[in-house]
């Protein structure tokens, strides 16, 4: 039986990836289990799993939840920062879910690596704000990183049995978002409400905004850069609204090969899983005759310069992605807030990048201290906006 910490587990993926291991109570067994401010959510998973760690935002917060719970419970109660890190380093976890959304997830996702955990990574942030750091850590400690992004894990799945040296390019695709067919001048009038209407996939709020803005492909970009180890201008990005094909990978003799399925999280999920096996699922089959048409347009990098300042900062050294990552958490923020326009997002996150000169990273903390930067920057440029 495989013991597995969840970061971020009243989120969409955490809540997910609970789901699945529920199916399968002879294979899995929860660990530990950190969380944001959702306590009460968290309560009913505590109750269902009886993990031995938990993990919330803060002081008060856990005293809360310690209070909910039976006299003599068997769940020890953390918070802040340590708690994070105590669930991703529990010593009989073996494999750590990290789906805890923005640059908070690095820290805990770098500890559970240090301490040779393998990592199912849907927090995309954490390769963007210290891509090259986390990579290094995983090679020098052994640790297996397995994507749950859709796109990411659709080209793990299409490099299987496959040399890296015969890669002519790699190709993610993105769905469009709601805003595909919007006509330019309307999305200065875009709402959070809208925004959060995504056509194909059922999301958090933040990826869902990146979704909009075309940024959540940007940053799976970057993601792509350093989790495959290719170099950027064989990555490319192509609209396929259906989300039906995942993403592709072509070979150097011209073939193409497509990982695709029913856009549901729980696909890429349960690969992460239980890899390299796959496990059975009640999802229904894929229709190609039901879909009918699967088609492909090329991104408008002048609607949505989202995707061009994520290749912008990938040209750059690679303290720049951190940058573009912690302004644009500050402007999905003041957006979701109804403190800054939709159209805006991008140039903040653009007038943010043009007052940092990029470095090499030197280690986490360093990383940190930029993506908080970058977010105080953006956050003065937003209130000078308004």
């Amino acid at each position: 039986m495989e013991k597995i910490s969840v970061l971020g587990s009243t989120g969409f993926i955490g809540s997910n990836t609970l789901e699945i291991i529920a199916e399968f109570p002879d294979r899995f067994k929860v660990a530990g289990l950190a969380a944001g401010k959702n306590i009460d959510l968290l309560l009913k998973q505590i109750q269902v799993f009886k993990p031995d760690l938990v993990s919330v935002d803060n002081k008060g917060l856990a005293e809360k939840l310690e209070s909910l719970l039976p006299a003599t419970p068997s769940t020890e109660i953390l918070f802040g920062q340590d708690g994070m890190e105590r669930v991703a380093t529990h010593p009989e976890a073996g494999l750590v879910v990290s789906s805890m959304v923005g640059s908070i997830g690095l820290a805990p996702t770098m500890a559970a690596i240090q301490s040779g955990k393998r990592v199912a990574l849907a927090n995309k942030e954490t390769l963007v704000v210290a891509g090259r750091l986390i990579m290094e850590a995983a090679r020098s400690n052994g640790v297996e990183i397995l994507p749950i992004d859709s796109e990411h894990s659709a080209v793990f799945q299409a490099l299987q049995g496959h040399r890296r040296a015969d890669i002519r390019r790699i190709i993610l695709t993105a769905s469009g978002g709601p805003f595909l067919n919007l006509d330019s001048k309307d999305l200065l009038k875009v709402t959070p409400e809208e925004a959060l209407k995504h056509p194909t996939w059922e999301m958090g709020k933040k990826i869902t905004i990146d979704s909009a803005t075309m940024m959540n492909k940007g940053l799976e970009v970057i993601e792509a850069r350093w989790l495959f180890d290719i170099s950027p201008e064989k990555i490319e990005v192509v609209i396929h609204p259906q989300s039906i094909i995942h993403s592709m990978v072509e070979y150097c003799d011209g073939s193409t090969i497509a990982q695709m399925s029913v856009p549901d999280m729980k696909i890429p999920i349960s690969y992460a899983l239980v890899y390299p096996e796959r496990s059975k699922n009640t999802l229904p089959s894929l229709s190609l005759a039901e879909v009918g048409q699967l088609s492909f347009m090329q991104p408008d990098e002048e609607r949505f310069p989202a995707l061009r300042l994520s290749y912008q900062a990938l040209q750059e050294e690679e303290s720049m992605a951190t940058v573009l990552n912690g302004a644009n958490e500050a402007a999905v923020g003041a957006f979701l807030q109804n403190r800054l326009s939709f159209s805006n997002i991008p140039l903040v996150v653009a007038r943010t990048m043009d007052l940092h000169t990029p470095r090499k990273l030197n280690d986490v903390e360093e990383s940190l201290e930029i993506n908080a930067w970058a977010g105080q920057e953006a956050g003065q440029i937003i209130a000078g906006m308004t």
